[in-house]
């Protein structure tokens, strides 16, 4: 019989990222979040928990990589996640300022009396 010795990192991390889970979906159900942002939260997560159980997993990401050390590894491969994030975050706050630009233009050509709605 095989016993497992856990150190108390890998019993709070991943009771916390479940406490994470739990809490992302809750903002789904309640529709303040999307389904998509619920399943790359839970993604992420579940990454974190799997990875404080079984720290020898990042010798994978090291061989994919091509970076000798486990925790080299994980840090670039972080820092270029946080980078698609922040690009993906700005590109749809890109959109929301056009359409609430195109929103105002309309609204004051409607007040002024030349938008689309007077036409009609």
């Amino acid at each position: 019989m095989i016993a497992f010795e856990f150190t108390p990192y890998q019993v709070v991390v991943p009771l916390f990222s479940f406490l994470m889970i739990v809490y992302a979906w809750n903002l789904v159900v309640r529709h303040k979040k999307t389904i998509w942002e619920g399943g790359l939260w839970t993604v992420f997560w579940s990454a974190i928990a799997y990875i404080s159980l079984v720290p020898s997993s990042l010798q994978y990401l090291s061989s994919i990589t091509g970076i000798k050390k486990n925790e080299n590894a994980a840090t670039i491969t972080a820092i270029g996640v946080l980078f698609f994030v922040v690009f993906y975050m700005i590109i749809r706050l890109e959109e929301m300022e056009q359409r609430l630009t195109k929103l105002v233009r309309d609204r004051a050509l409607t007040d002024a009396g030349i938008g689309e709605d007077v036409k009609k």
